[in-house]
């Protein structure tokens, strides 16, 4: 079988971990071909080129080669025209990559949440209301892996509408009910499908909502960021 080789991929650099005294394994996100490993042969070098390159939340471009699951890194070049996250939001861009590398198969391209992801890091650097930033690309990331279910319609069928309420049925959708625990409005079911939130009740369902659907596609893997995040909001 022919080595693949890969050439001016865009990519994020989602993880990383020591390979050796001088190298690094990498899980970068690629727009066209997905979650890839990669080997950085001797990135831990205190003059190797690539030290200013593999940043965390720095959109680069990428060239590999290999045909195995760990393929080798040839080259990654700086793009710039995106500012670091900076204080929760930083936090808060790590919780985005810990989802990516949960959700996403290796392998497994998905383009759009490429994009979504980088809007995201955009839209967390310029500091806009971090909260609808994250519902968006949890919603996202959960449509676009097949997981979220539908926000037109509830399980017989009929226009979700704002003024009732729903419970969520993981295998069926949403069920439209008069009350009780765990409901969500359905003024909330199309703010997200606009991913536009009015409210903080708004937000709150919403977030609570993902939460939970997130949860359960997870099948109980506690998100060390998420944990992070919650102890940091009590102090």
């Amino acid at each position: 079988m022919a080595r693949e080789r890969i050439t001016d991929q865009p990519a994020f650099l989602l993880h990383s971990v020591p390979y050796s005294e001088t190298s690094l394994v990498l899980d970068v996100l690629t727009r066209d071909y997905g979650r890839v490993a990669l080997l950085a042969k001797g990135a831990k070098r205190p003059r190797s080129a690539l030290r200013a390159v593999l940043l965390h939340f720095q959109p680069m471009l990428v060239a590999y080669t290999g045909r195995n699951e760990l393929r080798t890194l040839t080259g990654a070049e700086w793009q710039g025209g995106l500012d670091s996250p900076r204080g929760a939001g930083l936090m808060s861009a790590f919780y985005l990559n810990e989802l990516l590398m949960r959700l996403i198969a290796r392998e497994d391209p998905h383009p759009e949440v490429f994009d979504g992801y980088e809007q995201a890091l955009r839209d967390i650097a310029a500091e806009l209301p971090l909260e609808s930033t994250l519902r968006r690309f949890e919603w996202l990331l959960l449509r676009e892996t097949g997981v979220a279910p539908d926000l037109e319609v509830d399980t017989a069928n009929r226009p979700i509408e704002s003024d009732k309420r729903y419970s969520w049925l993981p295998a069926d959708g949403f069920m439209q009910v008069d009350a009780g625990e765990q409901t969500v409005s359905g003024a909330t079911l199309l703010s997200l499908a606009r991913g536009q939130f009015d409210s903080d009740d708004l937000r709150q369902q919403a977030k609570q909502l993902t939460r939970r659907i997130l949860n359960h596609s997870l099948a109980g893997f506690a998100l060390s960021t998420r944990k992070i995040m919650q102890d940091m909001q009590k102090h």
